[in-house]
């Protein structure tokens, strides 16, 4: 028999899973060109050409005990996080050196470091709906509360009232994504602002530390020239999470890192509680081939172009079909209001176009439906005219 916890993580699996899963049985059937899934944040976009000559030439060129072998230190070889430091000073104004940076298997593996470094059984991890779903499980691995705070579904900008409001002295940790996932929202400075003096507030009240957890995979992926405050210049006891999934296309590879300011309480004992994580956990230390590859490709830059182009035409779709959706700023998603209440219901009558989509519940936002146009951009063509008969069901089309 299986612990009661995974029995209630196993029931309450990744509905994005499981839409996908589906979207490879349709596809059996019908011919993927026929099936429209957009349930999956996958990039489409290759990886840029550096990555694989960057693989070619540490294969060829590296002593192949040390590339395949474990590291030195769990928190990844020191050249490689010097170097992330390095540019991440260049770009962001910031003073980081190669201690403050572990590099991590992914954000995800970031994330559950540094939860687990800092969570004792019973504190609370405040996130804002709609959130990554995966926030849950996270903090229960831990022992921890997730708190959620409402969704304000006018701008999708955090509720700071109702923020303050439940701050606790049992709150460690506040978890932002920024540009979100799933909304495509990216937090405003004044946001930042606002939210980072309510932190410093309750920490004074309560005599606490409270820690934000900034989950940045989608950092680079900003469009019209929008800026995405960078955290840790806005407060001291800020932990970046990073990955290079999406930024590089590289999202089976799970390579990123965290970062843990000198500024941030205890910091010397946080990283290296981050570093015993790292091996406790089972990751033992980042894939050592992939961080030679993410020094190589340090000045890489994003070519967003593709996913413009997505969103303009799916987001243009949609609103003139007379579906109601937010213009996303950033990452590769789509946050669209479902004609019904029950999102759910919406998702299968879709499901009958071949159109794959995930409700909102799964982000704590019911009443939504996201859909990830990190797609060919000839299946978002494609899939308007199935949209059209979706929304003509519904009674939305003019």
């Amino acid at each position: 028999m299986i612990s009661k916890k995974m029995q209630n993580m196993v029931a309450n699996s990744s509905a994005i899973r499981a839409m996908f899963e589906e979207g490879n049985r349709l596809a059996k059937l019908y011919g993927a060109e026929n099936v429209y899934d957009f349930s999956l944040g996958n990039p489409n976009v290759p990886a840029p050409d550096s990555v694989k000559q960057a693989i070619i030439e540490l294969l060829n060129e590296e002593d192949p005990v040390v590339l395949h072998g474990y590291t030195n230190s769990n928190a990844g070889y020191e050249d490689v996080r010097q170097a992330v430091a390095e540019s991440l000073n260049r770009r962001f104004g910031t003073s980081f050196g190669a201690h403050n940076i572990t590099m991590t298997v992914g954000a995800a593996g970031g994330l559950n470091v540094i939860l687990k470094a800092l969570l004792n059984p019973g504190d609370e991890v405040i996130v804002f709906a709609p959130y990554f779903g995966e926030y849950r499980s996270y903090t229960d691995n831990y022992d921890g509360v997730l708190v959620e705070i409402s969704p304000d579904t006018a701008t999708f900008q955090p509720k700071l009232d109702e923020f303050e409001a439940k701050i606790t002295p049992k709150t460690k940790a506040v978890i932002v994504n920024t540009p979100n996932n799933p909304t495509g929202v990216v937090y405003s400075e004044d946001t930042i602002k606002k939210m980072a003096a309510v932190m410093e507030k309750k920490q004074k009240e309560f005599g606490t530390d409270i820690y934000l957890i900034s989950d940045e995979p989608y950092r680079e992926l900003a469009y019209d020239g929008v800026e995405v405050p960078y955290l840790t210049k806005y407060y001291a006891n800020t932990v970046v999470g990073y990955s290079y999934s999406k930024s590089l296309s590289l999202p089976g590879e799970r390579i990123g890192y965290l970062i843990i300011p000198d500024e941030a309480s205890d910091s010397g004992d946080l990283i290296a509680a981050a570093n015993v994580a790292t091996r406790i956990l089972g990751f033992v230390n980042a894939p050592t081939l992939q961080q030679k590859v993410v020094k190589a490709c340090l000045n890489e830059k994003t070519d967003i172009s593709f996913y413009n182009r997505n969103r303009e035409t799916l987001y243009n779709g949609l609103k003139d079909l007379g579906f109601e959706c937010i213009r996303p700023e950033g990452a590769f998603y789509l946050f669209v209001k479902s004609p019904v209440a029950d999102e759910k219901e919406f998702c299968a009558a879709a499901k009958k176009y071949n159109i794959l989509i995930v409700p909102g519940s799964s982000f704590g936002c019911p009443g939504y439906v996201r859909i990830a146009y990190c797609v060919a951009h000839e299946t978002i063509v494609n899939s308007l005219p199935k949209f059209a008969s979706l929304a003509e069901e519904y009674g939305l089309k003019n």
